[in-house]
């Protein structure tokens, strides 16, 4: 599963210096960090409302599409950032032995 992520990775940072009339990610770069932040915000609405037809409806084919956009567009923002899928791995492998409710807490002490 990794693979995929690395993969991707790998492509988006190549397309980082493209030409943004040649590649969708090299043109959000172009338009800056706040585009971005507003398709990941985008991207989570639409998966919130795919998450909720899902449960009404049983068919979660639009749940994994928009969960699929978003993803993308979250590794872009962090791409533009100067980050990749591995920080985020890291942070959840780092918090793999923990509760969820020790490391809220944690969170909130800071």
């Amino acid at each position: 599963m990794n693979d995929v992520l690395t993969q991707l990775a790998a492509v988006l940072e190549a397309r980082k210096s493209a030409d943004a009339d040649s590649s969708y990610v090299a043109s959000l770069h172009a338009k800056g960090l706040n585009k971005i932040l507003e398709k990941v915000g985008e991207e989570c609405t639409e998966t919130l409302i795919a998450a909720k037809d899902a449960q009404h409806s049983g068919n979660t084919d639009e749940l994994v599409y928009e969960t699929a956009d978003l993803w993308f567009h979250t590794l872009v923002m962090l791409s533009n950032l100067g980050l990749g899928p591995d920080a985020v791995l890291a942070e959840l492998a780092r918090r793999f032995d923990l509760s969820g409710l020790e490391e809220k807490a944690a969170r909130t002490q800071k």
